[in-house]
């Protein structure tokens, strides 16, 4: 019974640690008034018939704070990569030259940054309840145990595992949430 306690809490941190990744990743995409390559991630570009990872088309840099330049490798998806830039719903205009798109990212309004952390806030309650259904499949398969005959003790001090595992995991993800709300709210 020990090995299969053991199985269920290897289990949890590892379902947790791929929900707080999750979280992460979400938050990269949440636009912070800063250039970022990581902003991009989520457009695809139709590279003959097949979407495809502007990452996996083009070099993308951050020459200043406030620009992107996308030079792709085949200068034939210039312009494949300016439209699938303008038909995402980051609200960019691309411009294209002979070298590739570049991208002005413009200051934004104090509106459009409370939108932003309202977003910010949206995805780590979304952590957060992620985080909490891993913890209530664990004890529940926990309590299974225990009644085919784990000791109480035993399964006792894997549900305090369970939950400081949690706590901990929680704590992450509200780090995660005030280090992208201060990254938003920095002009």
């Amino acid at each position: 019974m020990d090995e299969e306690i053991q199985f269920y809490l290897d289990e949890l941190a590892e379902s947790m640690s791929k929900a707080l990744a999750h979280v992460n990743v979400e938050m990269s995409r949440i636009r912070a008034g800063k250039a970022s390559p990581a902003m991009l991630d989520g457009i695809r570009v139709d590279y003959y018939g097949t979407p495809t990872p502007i990452a996996q088309i083009a070099n993308i840099t951050a020459p200043d704070a406030r620009s992107l330049l996308i030079k792709p490798w085949e200068k034939n998806m210039i312009s494949e990569v300016a439209k699938a830039i303008k038909n995402s719903d980051l609200g960019l205009n691309p411009v294209s030259d002979a070298e590739g798109v570049r991208l002005n990212i413009p200051a934004m309004t104090e509106e459009r940054r409370r939108d932003l952390v309202k977003q910010a806030k949206n995805e780590s309650e979304a952590g957060k309840v992620r985080v909490r259904g891993i913890r209530k499949d664990v004890n529940e398969s926990l309590r299974k145990l225990l009644k085919e005959g784990a000791s109480e003790d035993a399964v006792k001090s894997a549900e305090e595992k369970v939950q400081k595992t949690t706590d901990t995991y929680i704590a992450e993800v509200d780090k995660t949430l005030s280090k992208k709300e201060s990254e938003i709210m920095t002009i």
